[in-house]
């Protein structure tokens, strides 16, 4: 395993992803984006946290879960979409992500949980 746990970051926001990449990095964490779930295929050193838009066009949820609890079982999976998607929120609970929020508690808490949701700090 490398010297800093690695994330893997779902988005085509690449403002947020700038924005949330910056935050990993000052924290001493990698986290790599992708777009879609072929990036799993990738030869990836053990991830521990997926952080996914769950607006991302074409997401398939349920089928990136199963192959993100296949690959990597210790990897964390944070979920974060729109606070008026409750549906897409529920949806991702059921889909089995450790942890969903509305985008804004997820940037709210960015900072102060992201070294957690590595595995870098006790939930």
């Amino acid at each position: 395993m490398s010297a800093s746990p690695i994330g893997l970051m779902f988005s085509d926001d690449l403002l947020f992803t700038s924005r949330v990449g910056g935050a990993a990095e000052s924290l001493g964490l990698t986290l790599r984006t992708a777009r879609t779930a072929a990036a799993l295929e990738r030869d990836l050193e053990p991830l521990s946290c997926v952080l996914v838009d769950l607006q991302l066009p074409g997401l398939d949820l349920p089928s990136l879960v199963r192959t993100i609890r296949e690959n990597y079982p210790q990897c964390r999976i944070v979920g974060y979409g729109s606070h008026v998607a409750v549906e897409v929120l529920k949806a991702a609970r059921e889909a089995g992500c450790d942890l969903v929020l509305p985008r804004s508690k997820f940037v709210e808490d960015l900072n102060r949980d992201l070294p957690k949701w590595f595995g870098r700090v006790s939930l």
